[in-house]
C-alpha cells in the first residue's frame, strides 16, 4: 500500500515538473502591460516607430477639436463665387425674339424661308414674338442662330448670349429684344451615385446647393448618416467624410460645382477588441459619435479573472495634423504608410480620473482596443493546469491508503 501511495505522489510531482517547465508556453489572449510598454524601445519590435501616449486632457483637447480637412480643401470659397447659370456644352437653348413693326422672323416663318419654324403669336398691334426651335450647344461651345451665324455660348450666361444675338440683329429688324433660356441643362449639373434613392444627374440652381442638399434632392441616403460615406471628386481631386459629420459641421458642407461627382458609399464604422475582455469582437458604432468609455462597455469591459485594468490600450493610425500637435514623430510617412501616424493610447482604469477622460475621448473608424493580460494570468492558468493534472493522482494516492 505504501508503494502504491508513493508511486502516486511521484506521478503528481512529475506532473508538477512538466507544468513548471511549460509555464512560459501557456497560451495568452494578448500581451501584458509590460509587453506593450517595452515593445516601443525593444530592438526589432517597433518597425513602424509607434509611440505611446497617455489618455489625458491635452490629448482629448486636440482630438475633440479635430476636423476632417479633405472636403474643406476642395472648396473654392477663397475664390470668387461660382454661380450655376453658365451655359455648357450639350445644353439645349430656347431663343425668343420680340420685334416691333416689320418682323424679320415672323415674315420668314410665314413665308417658310430660311428654314425657320416656330410659334409667332401676336403680342400687340405691330409687335410679334417668335420662339425659335431649341438649339443644342455643340462640342465646340457654339450654336447656330439665323441671321446672326455661329455664336460662342459655352461659359456665358443666357443674358450675355441674348445680348450677343441682339447686337447681331440690329439693322436687320426694328428694335429687336431677345430672351434666352436653358431648357436642357447639362453644364450646370453634378452626378450623384451610389447608395441614394434616385441616383443620377442633379441640376444646380443659382441658390448654390450644398452637398447635403444635393443628396437630399437625389432622394437621400439609404443608410444612417454615420454609416454613409460621402466621396467628392472635383477637378481630379478626391475628398470625403461621413454624412453625419457633414451634417454637423457646416464648414465641410461645401457648395456643389458644375462637373462634381458625388458618390455615396455604405461604410459602417467599427472598432475591434482583442485581449482580456469578455469577448473578442468587431463592433459597429451605430451612433454619430462614440467615446472610449462606451466602446469599452460594449466590449464587456476587462475580464475580472484575466485582465489588467491598469492597461487598456487603443491602437490607431492618427491623422497627421493631430499627431503633430501632440508632438509625435511621423516615421510612417517616410516609410510609405499613408494611413496616418501609428500611436498607442494608454488608459489606466484603476485611476478614477480615467473614467471622466474616457467619456470625452473620441473613437475613430478601424480603431483597435487591447485589454492587456494581467501578469498573474499565467499563474492562474498554471494553477488550473496543476489542478487538472494532479487531481487524479492525488485522488489515487488517497484511495491507495
Amino acid at each position: 500500500m505504501v508503494h502504491k501511495s508513493f508511486g502516486a505522489y511521484r506521478l503528481c510531482l512529475a506532473a508538477i515538473g512538466v507544468s513548471l517547465a511549460g509555464c512560459n508556453a501557456l497560451p495568452d489572449s494578448g500581451p501584458s502591460e509590460r509587453g506593450v510598454l517595452s515593445s516601443v524601445k525593444k530592438e526589432g519590435a517597433n518597425p513602424l516607430g509607434f509611440e505611446i501616449r497617455p489618455v489625458d486632457m491635452k490629448t482629448i483637447s486636440i482630438l475633440s477639436d479635430e476636423r476632417p480637412p479633405l472636403l474643406s480643401s476642395l472648396d473654392v470659397g477663397h475664390m470668387p463665387v461660382v454661380y450655376n447659370d453658365r451655359i455648357g456644352r450639350g445644353d439645349m437653348l430656347s431663343v425668343s425674339v420680340f420685334e416691333v413693326g416689320n418682323s424679320l422672323f415672323s415674315s420668314a416663318t410665314h413665308a417658310g424661308s430660311a428654314g425657320i419654324s416656330g410659334s409667332t403669336p401676336a403680342t400687340s398691334a405691330g409687335a410679334s414674338n417668335t420662339e425659335l426651335p431649341p438649339a443644342e450647344v455643340e462640342a465646340d461651345g457654339t450654336f447656330g442662330m439665323p441671321y446672326v451665324g455661329r455664336i460662342k455660348a459655352a461659359g456665358l450666361t443666357p443674358r450675355q448670349v441674348a445680348d450677343v444675338i441682339q447686337q447681331g440683329l440690329k439693322g436687320k429688324t426694328d428694335n429687336p429684344q431677345v430672351m434666352v433660356h436653358i431648357v436642357r441643362d447639362i453644364g450646370n449639373t453634378v452626378i450623384v451615385s451610389g447608395e441614394v434613392e434616385r441616383p443620377g444627374r442633379v441640376v444646380l440652381s443659382s441658390a448654390r446647393e450644398r452637398l447635403s442638399d444635393l443628396i437630399a434632392i437625389a432622394g437621400g441616403a439609404k443608410w444612417a448618416p454615420q454609416d454613409t460615406y460621402v466621396q467628392l471628386l472635383r477637378n481630379g481631386k478626391t475628398g470625403g467624410t461621413d454624412l453625419g459629420t457633414l451634417q454637423s459641421h457646416p464648414d465641410l458642407d461645401v457648395a456643389g460645382l458644375p462637373g462634381d461627382r458625388i458618390q455615396i458609399i455604405y461604410e459602417p464604422r467599427s472598432y475591434t477588441v482583442f485581449g482580456a475582455s469578455d469577448r473578442v469582437s468587431e463592433t459597429q458604432f451605430k451612433s454619430p459619435d462614440l467615446t472610449l468609455a462606451e466602446a469599452i462597455a460594449r466590449a464587456g469591459g476587462p475580464n475580472d479573472a484575466r485582465a489588467d485594468p491598469n492597461a487598456v490600450f487603443l491602437f490607431r493610425f492618427e491623422d497627421v495634423p493631430a499627431a503633430r500637435q501632440m508632438g509625435l514623430t511621423t516615421p510612417s510617412i517616410r516609410q510609405g504608410i499613408h494611413d496616418g501616424v501609428p500611436v498607442i493610447y494608454h488608459l489606466d482604469m484603476m485611476n478614477p480620473t480615467s473614467y471622466f477622460l474616457a467619456q470625452h475621448f473620441p473613437m475613430k473608424n478601424k480603431d483597435v482596443l487591447l485589454v492587456a493580460n494581467a501578469r498573474t494570468n499565467r499563474f492562474y492558468k498554471f494553477n488550473q493546469l496543476i489542478g487538472a493534472l494532479t487531481g487524479p493522482a492525488i485522488t489515487a494516492a488517497w484511495v491507495a491508503k
